[in-house]
């Protein structure tokens, strides 16, 4: 699991798909990018499975795993919940929890966290203001959030 990094190994670019993930308490929104990493788009929604001991795999990491397989990714980025203040709760230690099993599960595909602040209000405001409402847009809403955070990290690396 890879921190989000700054300095020269963070102007390292390897061509290939990235995987965007927005981790949520009932649902994980899922996106990807083109291998030029120009444009995130919206990829699914996947039903979170809370077990977390035992040694099967639960069932949203080994869809997740799958959805990255089918697509090649080179790199998955998981959104890092954290407060305004840039501090770190429960939901920072609850995704860094998921995302270690993640990663094993994923391995050797690198798994890196990012800032995720204010991408669900983003992509809910952006739902509201294109008229998506309802059951929809809950349904959508996770994966406008992932589309967000994978674009974000897009336009960082790029700048």
């Amino acid at each position: 699991m890879n921190e989000e990094q700054s300095g020269p190994a963070a102007t390292q670019w390897r061509r290939g798909r990235r995987l965007g993930v927005d981790l949520g308490k009932a649902r994980v929104g899922v996106a990807v990018c083109d291998p030029d990493g120009i444009l995130a788009t919206p990829v699914a929604t996947v039903r979170r499975d809370m077990r977390t001991s035992g040694e099967d795999i639960p069932s949203d990491i080994r869809e997740i795993g799958e959805i990255a397989g089918e697509y090649d990714v080179v790199e998955i980025v998981v959104g890092l919940p954290v407060t305004l203040s840039g501090e770190e709760g429960p939901a920072a230690e609850h995704t860094r929890n998921w995302v270690r099993r993640f990663a094993d599960h994923v391995s050797p595909v690198p798994v890196t966290l990012t800032d995720e602040r204010l991408t669900t209000a983003v992509a809910t405001r952006a739902l509201n203001a294109s008229g998506v409402r309802g059951k929809r847009k809950r349904s959508i809403v996770d994966q406008a959030a992932a589309v967000e955070i994978l674009q974000n990290w897009l336009d960082h690396r790029r700048r």
